[in-house]
């Protein structure tokens, strides 16, 4: 998929979840060598506090998590139940995603490549199917809005105007209260502001 829909879809986890504590960054940013040296792979987000670096937004979100209140529970077994789904949304609903957009946007010109989206998009409709039953009428995965619903957020919205999501209510109303938290949209704005003026 386009650099600039990937990039700022990895921002936008780490910088809603660390607000002041991570800055909006510009797309070209990892390919610098300060970001190189900081994330192997020259990818964003990456994370720096003092003498702490890290890469990887489930890694930055979880970090974060675990030191401010309100994105973690209290309780030890609800705060572990939380940190299933940041990884649940990472490294199950995620995957049938991304391989959906690399097909879309990478394998137009295949003769196989309705076939191949059909069949993609048949997955990510199982992985949507299953978690619109596990949410049910509920406001958030389990019990109060934590990390991993800020995770699985924002990994939906890579759904966005492709029509696959509209057939689940629950996950279009679980994600529009997502992003109607004020953390989000001032998250949210601010990278948005980063990424229009990096287009001149």
């Amino acid at each position: 998929m386009p650099r600039k829909r990937r990039d700022s879809t990895s921002v936008l986890r780490s910088s809603t979840a660390c607000c002041s504590a991570c800055k909006p960054v510009s797309r070209i940013i990892g390919k610098t060598a300060h970001n190189l040296a900081l994330h192997p792979f020259g990818q964003i987000p990456t994370y720096e506090k003092g003498d702490l670096a890290l890469f990887e937004s489930g890694a930055i979100v979880l970090h974060v998590a675990q030191s401010r209140p309100g994105l973690l529970p209290e309780d030890a077994n609800a705060r572990a139940r939380a940190v299933i789904w940041i990884f649940a949304a990472l490294n199950t609903v995620e995957p049938p995603i991304v391989e959906w957009e690399q097909a879309r946007y990478h394998e137009p010109d295949r003769p196989w490549h309705q076939a191949r989206l059909s069949l993609l998009e048949k997955r990510i409709r199982v992985r949507l199917e299953q978690l619109s039953r596990r949410l049910g009428a509920a406001d958030w995965l389990d019990g109060a809005f934590s990390a991993g619903d800020l995770l699985m957020v924002t990994v939906l919205r890579r759904l966005e105007g492709s029509g696959i999501l509209d057939g689940y209510p629950s996950l279009c109303a679980y994600v529009a209260r997502g992003e109607a938290r004020p953390a989000y949209r001032r998250a949210f704005a601010a990278q948005l502001a980063v990424f229009t003026a990096s287009l001149g």
